[in-house]
């Protein structure tokens, strides 16, 4: 399958075109089955790609790839983490044909969010009172679809029929503006099928890792409190001299 760059043009007059990639799935996690059964939704999750191969999905998910958190702005692969362990898994792949000046704009602010992705969170409350037509945005905190849709709406690529904060991952499989490419099993899906899957990492392991990353946060966390208290003890201290 030949692999579609990155690479931005500006050639004037030229009205160039480039397709954006839109990945369904329902991968049968907890939290992928709460929805399910809270919505009756088809599709649980929503990425978006930026190359035919989907070489690397962007989205609001889990950080390491497996356990539910931490979650936020994350890249994804086909395989590796929730998705090298569930070949069954129900999905869709749609294509947006966009022009280049959108592309390459939802291109930059999907590489903004993973850059910074320390300074992002996963919205949950957003995500339940999405599921009950209610909006709640809160600043820096996105669940999928909601980043989805930001990255899109900002960069003029997609004007959507709601807020961000309402759409639905299954939302997407209604709009007439996007063409299905494959909807079937993740097994069955032509660009996975193509990758070399990934080792499956120990359950041990994985929380080995979350907890490592929660006593990062903590500790600086702590650091960020002595600071603050350090300067205010130093200020206070000035002020009375």
């Amino acid at each position: 399958m030949k692999r579609r760059t990155h690479a931005c043009h500006d050639m004037e007059n030229i009205p160039y075109m480039k397709t954006l990639y839109i990945f369904l799935t329902r991968s049968g996690t907890l939290l992928s089955n709460l929805v399910h059964h809270l919505t009756g939704a088809q599709y649980t999750h929503v990425s978006l790609a930026f190359d035919e191969d989907l070489s690397t999905l962007y989205s609001s998910t889990r950080k390491n790839g497996y356990t539910m958190f931490p979650a936020g702005p994350s890249k994804e692969y086909l395989n590796k983490g929730v998705f090298r362990l569930r070949d069954d898994a129900p999905c869709a792949l749609y294509a947006l044909e966009v022009s280049d000046e959108a592309y390459c704009r939802a291109l930059h602010r999907a590489e903004e969010f993973m850059r910074h992705s320390e300074e992002y969170s996963f919205n949950t409350l957003g995500l339940i009172l999405c599921g009950l037509h209610i909006r709640w945005q809160r600043r820096r905190h996105y669940f999928c679809s909601q980043f989805v849709s930001e990255v899109l709406q900002k960069s003029g690529a997609l004007e959507l029929p709601k807020p961000s904060t309402l759409m639905h991952p299954s939302d997407y499989a209604e709009l007439p503006e996007l063409r299905c490419l494959y909807r079937g099993t993740l097994a069955g899906l032509p660009q996975r099928q193509s990758m070399e899957l990934g080792e499956v990492e120990s359950v041990m392991g994985l929380y080995l890792n979350v907890l490592l990353g929660a006593r990062k946060i903590i500790v600086e966390e702590v650091e960020k409190d002595r600071f603050v208290v350090t300067t205010t003890t130093e200020t206070a201290h000035s002020k009375k001299n």
